[in-house]
């Protein structure tokens, strides 16, 4: 059973960019606000009120996103080691018993995201809960960066990354992982749209 506040959220705005030419893509804006800032606000709106802290990791522009009045980490790996960088950060730091993870550049993410995944883990007495959308091709697809986990899976993730271990989906199947399909008549079927350009991003500013 997971209680209210027991869930810190964050923010995974550490990247390159690359496929946005470099640019930091937290702090492009959605909408009229940045990205992070952005999905900060939508994760204190999410529904049952399961979530007590707020985090960003963050390796560039530290004090752009130290503005946003959440605290800021940077990856404790070094080079962008990707997004298990970001949840080993998160873990890290975190002082509740969960940690979701959601990254900066998926604006339309779920209201009831941790809701579901809460219901799913504590239902399946799971590690890790994931997240799951149909795609455009009509397959339902895993999204790896949309995570809940218990925050005492530290050490094991530590190991994994110290082997050279980087890919969410190997650390994640080392434990048991329950998948959280979004797929219901009334979700949106572009609230997991991850906005790798500029114009991907502003095509989502029409709704």
């Amino acid at each position: 059973m997971i209680n209210a506040h027991d869930i810190t959220a964050l923010v995974l705005a550490g990247g390159r960019g690359t496929r946005m030419g470099g640019v930091d893509k937290g702090l492009q804006t959605f909408n009229g606000t940045p990205l992070a800032l952005h999905t900060l606000l939508r994760l204190q709106m999410q529904q049952g009120g399961l979530i007590g802290e707020v985090m960003i990791n963050a390796n560039r522009n530290l004090a752009a996103y130290e503005a946003f009045g959440a605290p800021v980490w940077p990856d404790s790996l070094p080079d962008y080691a990707g997004p298990l960088a970001g949840f080993m950060t998160g873990l890290e730091r975190c002082e509740t018993p969960f940690l979701m993870t959601v990254p900066c550049d998926t604006p339309l993410f779920p209201p009831d995201l941790a809701v579901r995944l809460a219901d799913a883990l504590g239902r399946e007495n799971a590690d890790i809960a994931m997240a799951a959308a149909r795609e455009e091709d009509g397959q339902i697809r895993t999204q790896p960066v949309f995570c809940l986990l218990r925050a005492d899976l530290l050490e094991s993730l530590v190991a994994f990354t110290h082997e050279g271990g980087r890919k969410i989906d190997r650390w994640t199947a080392l434990h048991k992982t329950v998948t959280v399909p979004f797929d219901q008549p009334n979700d949106d079927p572009r609230a997991f749209f991850n906005a790798n350009t500029l114009a991907e991003l502003h095509s989502l500013e029409t709704r």
